[in-house]
């Protein structure tokens, strides 16, 4: 397959991935011309579009067998489906939800759509708001700013067939979740709710709702103008179209790549000069670790990933170079998922952490894989969303890929390479806590009274003294480790913020 990549134009949206394509470029067309695409120019580029009806909807979508991009890959007419029957049944109105928010580190691909093509975005929401007679559009974005002038000024540039809001949403692992997304709509915390429920049940106001990712809302606007057979033209018979992934890690030329699936991974790779090394993360922060031989005989889908041991997901690929210690860089990304928790749950308050602490000890060369799997084990199926599940899944992979780089670390403490930080773990965050929780070992006699206390941060070693989580104290534990430092016997703990 010949390559053509495409570098975008210095833009005014600080860090914003290149953009390269690999084949006929459909949802980043006419970005090797202009940073980003107003409506005149977009018409320029992709054409008008009209609206559609309930049944030509779900059969276009059917027809180029859609399925959401934002990482479960759901069948789109799956979901229409559905929330149609919720409005026959119920006689409410529904809603659209566009989840362009991408609160994972290493994801891109929405917030260059937003940044550089937000009416693909916006065309496509219109669609199923014309088919569903929806009430209203609500656009959901990060907080971090990236993306989110440029969609507000999309609105403004066009009449949309119904209202439409603009909502911002924490820039967190855990906020794009789709009960987080609703909940965060409905002026609740932005976390999943306790008891699983389909949005097009119940959604934003209770009403049913058609919530998917801002990917696939651009997807259906070039498949309803351009149609099924053309659709599938591109891509494998299974999964028509193109995907965009996110590259970056240790990629020398990271960049937001659009491609055809079935695309060799090693193509990408390549187009985005990966230097030779150990493994890349597949599917993000909840995919599966391939080693390079894996990688290389992969292919961009879902079942092309799967095959290979990996994960699509949400189309997040992670390169890890030589230079870097693998086991280092996966103890980092487990102490921030499990600080990226919503803490209301058991296997994200106790279990994620005892998963950090299980992974750290690997890093130190103390740690054994068995207890990995068992602190993964203990959180799989239990969580109220798919959080637990996916961090665990994360670190098992891992065991398996750096098998030999883990004996390194058990016979030595460490494998010789410094932890340079490749994957894109963002700074202590927790609404603003950075503070951590510190052992002068000097005074600790082992009393545990700390672990008692403050049971979701703290728990007692093999000898009695207490292990911390090496990650910022939450802010909505705060008020625990408060109460461990003041209750220690011998004043050995205390709380603090890094010193720079």
């Amino acid at each position: 397959m010949s390559l053509r990549a495409r570098a975008e134009r210095k833009s005014g949206a600080a860090a914003v991935p290149t953009v390269l394509a690999i084949g006929p470029a459909r949802l980043t067309a006419g970005l090797d011309r202009a940073e980003r695409l107003d409506l005149r120019a977009h018409q320029l580029v992709h054409g008008p579009v009209g609206p559609l009806s309930q049944r030509t909807l779900v059969e276009l979508a059917e027809g180029v067998k859609l399925t959401g991009r934002g990482g479960a890959g759901f069948p789109f007419a799956k979901k229409v489906r559905a929330v149609a029957v919720a409005v026959e049944r119920r006689g409410l109105a529904p809603f659209v939800v566009v989840n362009a928010t991408e609160g994972e580190p290493a994801a891109w691909k929405d917030k260059v759509l937003l940044t550089r093509a937000p009416h693909l975005i916006l065309d496509g929401a219109a669609l199923v708001a014309w088919a569903l007679r929806a009430v209203e559009i609500v656009l959901c974005v990060a907080d971090d700013g990236v993306g989110e002038s440029s969609l507000l000024a999309a609105v403004a540039e066009r009449d949309l067939p119904v209202p439409a809001r603009v909502v911002r949403v924490p820039h967190r692992f855990i906020s794009g979740e789709g009960g987080a997304l609703v909940q965060g709509i409905n002026g609740l915390p932005h976390i999943p709710p306790g008891i699983k429920r389909r949005a097009s049940e119940g959604g934003v106001v209770g009403q049913p709702t058609l919530l998917s990712n801002a990917e696939t809302f651009a997807q259906l606007a070039i498949a309803a103008r351009v149609g099924p057979r053309r659709y599938r033209e591109a891509g494998n018979a299974d999964e028509p179209g193109t995907v965009l992934l996110s590259v970056t890690g240790s990629a020398r030329h990271p960049a937001v790549v659009e491609c055809p699936t079935g695309t060799p991974l090693a193509d990408v790779l390549d187009l985005c000069a990966v230097p030779a090394g150990p493994a890349v993360l597949s599917g993000g922060f909840h995919g599966r670790w391939l080693d390079m031989a894996a990688a290389s005989r992969a292919e961009v889908s879902r079942r092309g990933m799967a095959a290979a041991g990996g994960s699509l997901g949400a189309g997040i690929v992670l390169p890890l170079g030589p230079d870097t210690c693998p086991v280092g860089e996966v103890a980092r990304v487990v102490r921030y998922l499990a600080a990226e928790s919503a803490g209301q749950c058991g296997p994200c308050r106790l279990g994620l952490p005892d998963l950090s602490r299980a992974v750290d000890g690997l890093a130190s060369g103390a740690g054994d894989p068995a207890v990995v799997r068992a602190a993964a084990a203990g959180v799989k199926g239990r969580g109220a969303c798919s959080h637990p599940d996916g961090t665990a899944g994360f670190a098992t992979s891992a065991l398996e890929v750096f098998a030999e780089d883990l004996a390194r670390h058990a016979r030595s403490g460490d494998c010789g390479r410094p932890v340079a930080g490749v994957l894109p773990v963002p700074a202590a965050r927790d609404e603003g806590g950075n503070r951590r929780l510190h052992v002068d070992w000097s005074r600790c006699d082992g009393h545990g009274l700390c672990a008692d206390v403050a049971p979701d941060l703290i728990r007692l070693d093999g000898n009695g003294y207490p292990a911390l989580l090496d990650a910022p104290v939450p802010v909505r534990l705060e008020p625990v480790a408060t109460q461990a430092v003041a209750m220690c016997p011998a004043l050995a703990l205390r709380m603090a913020a890094p010193k720079h």
